[in-house]
């Protein structure tokens, strides 16, 4: 093989070398993006789910919990979640009388309206709302963070209250630091994405909530 051909294929192979490397470098960024935002998504679905069952625990006990098994626990085994339901005694109401017309306590004074005082469980309230559609196996699963998949990661829950205008307020907190999420990912670019979300102010992780305000919003929204 003459030696002109011989650096000619040389040289190929080293701009098809060059030209992978570049291309590597080129997609490693996006690629990483993509999994950030897939991550992203998966925890913001979780942490609604959270929310709505903290919610459903402040509507029946009065305040927020941060514990996990308390909020299951109490949520899916107790009949705790106080109803009342408005039975309107049709057989009672003379022809002439305009119920409508009348306030709730005359109604009842008058045995046109039953109210009726029942308790019941607070996730089977959700699902029959058709606001909750979780299994049981999948809200016992809710406490754990989607990725990295081979760990049992936690979210942290917290609970507590603030006062404003003189009044006590519950509140919780629900959360995923930036760098448990992405631990199983490129070191230098989770630097980078930890770096670029404190210059912009913004908190290096998921969450729902806060322990400072009576907020129940999530920054992923």
């Amino acid at each position: 093989m003459k030696r002109k051909t011989l650096i000619q294929i040389l040289l190929g192979v080293a701009i098809i070398g060059l030209a992978i490397t570049l291309y590597m470098s080129i997609m490693k960024p996006v690629k990483f993006d993509n999994e950030y935002n897939k991550r992203r998504d998966a925890c913001a679905e979780k942490l609604k789910a959270i929310r709505t069952l903290e919610e459903a625990y402040k509507n029946t006990y009065g305040c927020y919990t941060g514990s996990f098994d308390t909020l299951f626990n109490r949520l899916m085994n107790e009949d705790s979640l106080k109803v009342v339901n408005k039975n309107i005694n049709y057989d009672k109401i003379p022809e002439d009388v305009e119920i409508d017309e009348m306030t709730e306590a005359d109604q009842i004074k008058a045995g046109y309206v039953t109210r009726i005082t029942e308790y019941v469980n607070p996730i089977e309230n959700l699902r029959k709302s058709g606001k909750f559609n979780l299994t049981d196996e999948e809200i016992l699963n809710l406490r754990y963070v989607p990725y990295p998949r081979d760990q049992k990661n936690e979210f942290e829950l917290k609970s507590g209250f603030i006062e404003k205008s003189g009044y006590q307020l519950p509140v919780f907190q629900c959360l995923v630091n930036m760098d448990v999420l992405l631990s199983d990912l490129d070191e230098q670019l989770v630097i980078n994405k930890l770096a670029e979300l404190v210059q912009n102010n913004r908190f290096p992780g998921w969450k729902v909530g806060d322990l400072t305000e009576a907020i129940t919003d999530g920054n992923f929204e």
